[in-house]
């Protein structure tokens, strides 16, 4: 067996349906050999946030592949696999290398050595016979811990060499795993006695899929829930408990009880310090449940330390909190107390949500999108800067994995990627990525990708012909050489690329264009809207 049919072999035999990439990779030719569903796209980084996606979206039992082109292929994918790395998400990776008696002759790029601090792992095939030893490692990594990209590079002198047969490989096992009996025991001791507990959700949730025990151990205690981006809608946003996500942008209640809190419990999440996620406040108890042990004590002090799958390590929280609570603790002050900051933040931005100025208000398109679509059936991303800040705190998701949230890095264009990974891996799903016209610059040609492999996603664009938030950082480059200025006719492009595309400017058109744009998609078309809004830079800092 070739080695091309061998790995193709292996990755239908782990589950893999889909591999997105850019040629020239022969392992393209060979997975379509395989039925695996090949698709290419414009730009290396869309393919590995197509990947990416696939796998947030099946909470990893689906893995995202990826492959490229050695040299500049691999050069230019290095920031869609650091993104992947940065928010943990399990991605197999399979760049060409050189040739193996070249590989590690200046300046030839190679993966296997290049990406090694953004990867899980990373190892070359150097032998046809180790093919099954290798991928075998790769797809364990992928499978088990904490979730990031993995790496297997193939060097393009590998290809006609053979497989020994009978191909001896068997999906791996995928496992997990819980915290010590002891610090569960303290960790709910405490918890226990705490008066103003608040949980810290994080993207861990999602991968656990443990959604029923986070909903039932905030009911339990009577605690507020607030979640990284990455872990919102892990629990359902208008919940009694639920406070939204904490990022740059925030509802005021989170600000409000994680200050006031007395215990605080962060689950499935690294707490990494980010100007895009919330700052814990000092002097609190802290208790840490994550996969990861490396997490622990990394970014803020902790008090107790649980190693573990969220699902197992809420199953014993629950478990030992029932011998110490009868039954649950009454949420009606704590409720109360979350409505009645929730209805003074709403209406202290009002004047945005429900403005009818012109041009548009970013705030008010966003309001009016999330009135028409069904929510419940949508999965819908942010891109970095305005269009995350704007969209996190006000759209209120209530459904697991129909929010597609990312903050540690923050790369321009990555919500394209991701809005057409998650339809391809939930075909039934409105998926929608929401973006601005400094984004669509680095990944908007990818459009193309959506309307040439079939992927009829709603893409939301906000044009303000400006990159607003940096002017204030940026008054003399602007007054003098326009440096913020950026321009372009995005709904004309999406035409162009066979797509449809409509500009919109008056708050009448608003729904009615929301409309067209998902009938577009329910007849296999994708669909681009571009608002023309405001240069609005207020976001709900707390």
């Amino acid at each position: 067996m070739k080695l091309g049919a061998a790995i193709a072999e292996i990755m239908k035999r782990e589950g893999i349906q889909i591999l997105t990439g850019y040629p020239v990779n022969h392992l393209i030719e060979y997975a379509a050999d395989a039925d695996i569903r090949p698709i290419m796209v414009r730009q290396e980084r869309i393919g590995l946030h197509m990947a990416d996606a696939i796998s947030r979206v099946t909470s990893g039992r689906t893995i995202g592949a990826f492959c490229m082109q050695h040299g500049p292929g691999a050069e230019n994918a290095y920031g869609g696999v650091a993104q992947c790395y940065g928010e943990s998400v399990p991605v197999l990776v399979l760049p060409m290398g050189y040739p193996r008696r070249i590989a590690h002759i200046d300046p030839n790029f190679n993966s296997s050595v290049q990406m090694r601090g953004i990867t899980k792992s990373a190892e070359p095939i150097m032998s046809a016979a180790e093919v099954p030893n290798i991928l075998r490692r790769a797809f364990a990594r992928l499978r088990n811990g904490r979730g990031g990209p993995v790496l297997v590079e193939i060097p393009t002198d590998m290809w006609n060499e053979e497989v020994p047969e009978p191909l001896a490989y068997h999906p791996v096992a995928a496992t997990r795993y819980g915290p010590d009996p002891v610090d569960l025991e303290r960790a709910a001791a405490m918890l226990a006695k705490a008066k103003r507990p608040v949980i810290y959700a994080g993207t861990g949730v999602h991968w656990a899929r443990a959604w029923p025990q986070l909903q039932a151990l905030a009911e339990m205690l009577a605690a507020p829930v607030t979640t990284s981006l990455g872990g919102k809608s892990s629990f359902p946003e208008d919940h009694p408990l639920a406070l939204g996500s904490g990022g740059l942008a925030m509802r005021r209640g989170v600000r409000h009880f994680l200050d006031n809190a007395d215990v605080i419990l962060g689950i499935g999440c690294s707490f990494t310090e980010t100007n895009f996620g919330v700052k814990m406040p000092s002097g609190k108890k802290i208790i840490h449940a994550t996969l990861d042990p490396d997490h622990l004590g990394k970014d803020i002090p902790i008090d107790i330390g649980l190693i573990g799958d969220a699902g197992l390590t809420m199953d014993g929280l629950i478990a030992d909190l029932a011998t110490r609570i009868k039954k649950p603790r009454s949420r009606t002050a704590v409720a109360k107390e979350i409505a009645a900051l929730d209805k003074e933040w709403l209406a202290a931005w009002a004047h945005k949500t429900d403005s009818d100025a012109s041009p548009l208000n970013p705030y008010r398109v966003l309001r009016d999108l999330w009135r028409t679509v069904d929510v419940d059936n949508t999965i819908i991303t942010h891109d970095a800067g305005s269009p995350r800040d704007q969209l996190s705190p006000f759209w209120v998701s209530r459904k697991p994995l129909t929010y597609l949230g990312w903050g540690k890095t923050t790369q321009l264009g990555y919500g394209l990627g991701l809005a057409m990974g998650a339809k391809l891996a939930a075909p039934d799903k409105l998926c929608i990525n929401v973006w601005g016209d400094a984004a669509i610059g680095f990944t908007g040609m990818d459009f193309e990708t959506a309307v040439r492999e079939r992927i009829p996603i709603l893409s939301i664009l906000l044009n303000n012909f400006s990159m607003a938030i940096e002017l204030k950082v940026m008054p003399i480059s602007t007054k003098k050489y326009r440096s913020t200025d950026i321009s372009g006719d995005y709904a004309a492009m999406a035409r162009a690329f066979g797509g449809y595309g409509e500009r919109v400017e008056k708050i009448a058109d608003i729904i009615p264009a929301i409309k067209r744009g998902i009938e577009q998609t329910k007849n296999g078309t994708p669909a681009l809207l571009e608002f023309i809004t405001s240069k609005e830079t207020e976001v709900s800092r707390q």
